[in-house]
């Protein structure tokens, strides 16, 4: 079964069409990127799987089951989604335990006190850090938060939009493989969006390049290891990262 697929997907912001007839299929366990300049509808996509970006026409369907438009419950026990900014994403005032109980509390998921602890370990983070406010945390540690709400309701599918491009590179990689460990050990499948193709090569099995909202290459990360890719704007994407491996070299 395939942990997400999109047949015909386009996606409006009031009258301007953003994302045009995305057709792709993501295989349950698969790790899967969209790759593209700034503005090509790469976080349009995982808005839209979200529920977060209501205005679109087509299929999407999670874990072999159609979604429709908006927020639904159902689906954000299955999909979660890890934002760009960390300190953003979390509340400035509720403290690192009061954001990893809300899902549960929401959900009317009781043990809430034993289930932060254990993902607060899983993430890296020890006890300390638990009644902590955001900014008494780095950059690095409020995305492992982060990461850590996004996995409090145990979903099958992580939507990863730009999840270290905040952070300092160093610390890119800790996160790099904290997401590479946590797949494994959780079965988890990602779709992460990024513009960096040495995150790409370390983290996904294959990868879609996107050009002004739509799809122009699918390809395996064996294609983008070798520069076998086929498109010539493909090729230039990877020309353009040639020599800035980051935090994923």
């Amino acid at each position: 079964m395939n942990a997400i697929s999109l047949n015909n997907l386009d996606i409006s912001y009031g009258d301007s069409k953003v994302v045009h007839g995305v057709t792709l299929d993501i295989a349950e366990g698969e790790s899967f990127a969209l790759v593209g300049e700034s503005g090509s509808g790469k976080s349009t996509i995982l808005r839209a799987i979200a529920g977060l970006a209501p205005d679109w026409t087509g299929e999407i369907s999670v874990l072999g089951k159609a979604r429709t438009h908006g927020i639904e419950r159902a689906v954000a026990r299955q999909v979660q989604m890890v934002f760009q900014d960390p300190y953003g994403s979390l509340h400035p005032r509720k403290t690192i335990d009061a954001a990893l109980s809300e899902p549960l509390a929401i959900n009317g998921i009781g043990n809430r006190g034993e289930r932060v602890e254990t993902m607060l370990k899983a993430v890296g983070l020890d006890q300390r850090f638990r009644f902590r406010f955001p900014h008494q945390l780095s950059g690095g540690q409020r995305q492992r938060v982060a990461i850590a709400r996004a996995l409090m309701l145990e979903p099958k599918v992580l939507l990863l939009d730009e999840p270290t491009s905040a952070l300092d590179v160093s610390v890119q990689a800790e996160i790099l493989n904290l997401l590479k460990r946590l797949r494994r050990e959780q079965g988890l499948t990602y779709l992460l969006v990024t513009h960096n193709l040495p995150v790409v090569s370390f983290l996904c099995d294959r990868l879609a390049v996107m050009r002004h909202g739509r799809i122009v290459e699918v390809a395996d990360v064996a294609q983008l290891k070798s520069g076998q890719l086929a498109e010539a704007y493909s090729m230039e994407l990877l020309a353009a990262t040639e020599g800035h491996a980051g935090a994923a070299a």
